[in-house]
């Protein structure tokens, strides 16, 4: 008689076992077709310092950083040689190129806008959910650097 209730004990938490684990394997399946499905997006990929440097303004952008550079360099240097301590030379050195900073996102800050939105603009013609760098993805995705550029070029003479 103890055998038979061991037994019938051991059946019922069997079969509260198998419950639970047919409970699981339900979830597991919805939450894998969620990303069976989200898998089926289409991804883009882009190679953005090869766009940043193809837009229009940015040949002119890189010659006024240059010479800004060069500006706040001697600025530095000049400001660094009329102080006596090194720590005093070293705050005004960091002045400059906190400056420098400075210049180089109100020069870069609009090019920057300008590719975000023309990376939007083709995503979305191409019907493309998401978009990453190029040099991050090891394989697939759809490159869509060229339209990008293109997209740039557009924007560009409208403006």
């Amino acid at each position: 008689m103890e055998k038979m209730m061991k037994k019938a004990m051991m059946k019922k938490a069997l079969g509260k076992k198998m419950a639970l684990l047919g409970l699981i394997v339900a979830l597991v399946a919805v939450f894998y077709g969620e990303k069976t499905a989200s898998a089926a997006d289409t991804i883009g990929v882009i190679d953005s310092q090869g766009i940043i440097s193809k837009h229009p303004a940015f040949e002119e952008a890189a010659k006024q950083l240059q010479q800004i550079a060069k500006q706040k360099e001697s600025e530095a240097k000049a400001a660094a040689d009329k102080e006596k301590e090194p720590a005093d030379k070293a705050k005004v050195v960091q002045a400059k190129r906190v400056e420098m900073a400075k210049e180089e996102q109100r020069l870069m800050e609009p090019i920057f806008k300008d590719c975000q939105e023309a990376v939007r603009v083709v995503a979305k013609k191409k019907n493309v959910t998401l978009v990453l760098e190029k040099a991050s993805v090891y394989f697939g995705g759809m490159d869509i650097t060229d339209d990008v550029i293109q997209q740039l070029k557009i924007t560009a003479t409208k403006k």
